[in-house]
């Protein structure tokens, strides 16, 4: 049977029956290369039946057993333990965050046991060392420095069998000589890291490889390279400051639920011990600002929720939000107005998640819409009140889970009281309350008429 040609398209993988200088798919230009499909007699024709083994059977090695402990304990945390011998991790995030920061801190506190490999395909050795003398990791006789870009040669020097740990930095820069594409292609991102996946795990290598992010947050390149590593790390905050968030997407070994707070410092990231009481060392009680009992994976954490409400001087009102979804502050501004007596039509509204946080908890919701009352009508809620609970279309304030570590660490931060679903009575520090207007009306007090 004959080869059937095919056309992929590198940006979007769209396939062509012909090739044409725009994909009709996504619209990129000279994005299509061919890609030609064998028959089925053809791809087994070398082929041989594989060799079973009873699960009963099946000899587990000791070094699958024993995870590398990377010295940092919360980083330890998220990967569910420390990094698994012959694991593949994907590590991604905004340029500039602090990837390549972490990566060498973790390949410095390796070192002290096995041989590190890191190469660097952005950077040359001596910027690498640069960097490895700053975080103070450069008289380490195990860490081996290298600046490459090709997939052939990392994959050669990986298969020497000689390094515990290997860090590539990063998957879309480097290419192979038998893909005729450029770097960053998703021919090359695929092939790259399979290749070099396939090679780590077959001489027992812990592999970590850094992804870049698209402008709207998504690890560029193919989804199928998400589903060819073990682990997917995502290193989330400010740029320019504030806390940074390690959590993990996926981990094929341990929980997606834990989350490590770390912060920018001379001598690399750190670890938050107490990020509730860093994040609200400033705050100030006034009007627009909640405090919000919210989780970070399984880890709770005290918040301040800020809001700011000011007549638009334009036909169509501002909504901006910093760390927090603008679809659902859409619905949250929706439901106050229709549930209350608040008009916001002609008001812009600004949101802002205070240390440079992203928050994803439903509980959330009743923190943001106390503090765009609070703003709109210029009231302050009490010094000792904390905020959780979920805001349904109808007004009702929804259970949230972990409701006792919420409370426990509200208790504490010296807070008194937090305000959320009810739970009945078995709570003493929870102030139940039934819809979104009672909350409003019952603890943002002013001399003013009710909400």
């Amino acid at each position: 049977m004959a080869k059937i040609p095919q056309f992929v398209c590198q940006e979007c993988g769209a396939l062509h029956t012909k090739w044409s200088g725009r994909c009709d798919k996504c619209g990129q230009w000279n994005s299509l290369i061919e890609n030609t499909q064998l028959s089925e007699k053809e791809l087994t024709a070398q082929g041989r039946s594989l060799t079973t083994t009873p699960v009963n059977k099946v000899s587990t090695r000791d070094s699958l057993q024993k995870r590398i402990i990377t010295g940092l304990k919360e980083i330890d945390t998220v990967f569910g333990g420390g990094l698994v011998p012959d694991s593949v991790t994907l590590l991604a995030g905004q340029p500039g965050i602090g990837k390549s920061t972490l990566l060498m801190q973790i390949a410095g506190e390796c070192a002290k046991k096995q041989k590190v490999l890191y190469v660097s395909g952005e950077e040359s050795v001596s910027q690498v060392h640069e960097r490895a003398s700053r975080l103070g990791v450069a008289s380490s006789s195990n860490l081996m420095l290298a600046s490459s870009t090709s997939a052939d040669d990392i994959a050669h020097t990986i298969a020497d069998g000689e390094y515990g740990v290997v860090i590539v930095d990063s998957i879309q820069t480097i290419s192979l000589g038998s893909v005729a594409s450029n770097a960053g292609s998703i021919s090359q991102v695929t092939n790259c890291a399979s290749l070099l996946t396939q090679i780590a795990k077959r001489h027992h290598s812990a592999l970590i490889l850094v992804g870049h992010v698209t402008k709207e947050g998504s690890i560029a390149g193919p989804k199928v390279l998400e589903h060819l590593v073990d682990v997917v790390l995502h290193l989330e905050g400010d740029v320019y400051g504030g806390f940074k968030i390690l959590r993990a997407a996926k981990n094929r070994y341990g929980s997606t639920q834990e989350t490590a707070i770390l912060e920018m410092a001379e001598d690399g990231l750190r670890a938050v011990l107490n990020p509730s009481k860093a994040l609200l060392a400033e705050r100030q009680v006034t009007d627009g600002s909640v405090v919000l009992a919210t989780i970070e994976g399984s880890r709770p954490l005290l918040v301040e929720v800020q809001a700011l409400i000011n007549r638009s001087n334009f036909g169509y009102p501002k909504r901006t939000a910093s760390g927090f979804d603008m679809n659902r502050l859409t619905l949250l501004v929706a439901v106050l107005e229709r549930r209350t007596s608040l008009s916001l039509s002609d008001m812009d509204i600004y949101i802002n998640i205070v240390g440079g946080m992203r928050l994803n908890d439903p509980a959330a919701d009743l923190a943001v819409c106390m503090a765009i009352a609070s703003s709109a009508r210029q009231m302050k809620l009490p010094e000792s009140y904390v905020v959780a609970g979920e805001v349904g279309l109808s007004g009702e304030i929804r259970r949230v889970p972990f409701i006792e570590s919420r409370c426990r660490e509200a208790a504490k931060a010296g807070f008194k009281t937090l305000i959320g679903p009810n739970y009945g009575s078995k709570y003493t520090h929870l102030a139940p309350t039934k819809n979104l207007r009672d909350a409003l009306n019952t603890y943002l007090k002013s001399t003013k008429k009710e909400i």
